[in-house]
């Protein structure tokens, strides 16, 4: 696949204790999107942060979070990612989503003809 130029960057923020039937949220998200197949998608998990219901969750040891905070961040052209939205409005209940316009430079896989093997 083929990406440079023009693209869009969605991040949805869920909880790592979020989960789709009994497996964790983000691993749904990611399926879901190389399922589509969109370009790319990568899982952060974050060390402190908070939402909406402004609850810090932290992993600072005397505050132990069991609910981290996730950022799925899945990046392709537009028109690919707006499609996508209808999934992740069936999987995710809590949370936040948004998308940003960004310029893919380099998208090169492992093993690509010039790629760094």
């Amino acid at each position: 696949m083929k990406l440079e130029g023009a693209a869009l960057r969605l991040t949805a923020f869920v909880g790592d204790t979020d989960t789709w039937h009994r497996r964790p949220l983000y691993q749904e998200i990611v399926r879901r999107a190389h399922a589509a197949g969109l370009a790319g998608a990568s899982v952060f998990r974050g060390i402190e942060g908070y939402g909406a219901s402004s609850h810090i969750h932290t992993t600072r040891i005397l505050s132990l979070s069991d609910d981290l905070p996730i950022a799925v961040v899945i990046i392709d052209s537009a028109e690919r990612v707006r499609a996508f939205l209808p999934q992740l409005d069936e999987l995710i209940d809590e949370g936040l989503v948004i998308l940003d316009e960004v310029e893919v430079i380099r998208y090169v896989g492992r093993g690509a003809a010039g790629g760094a093997g």
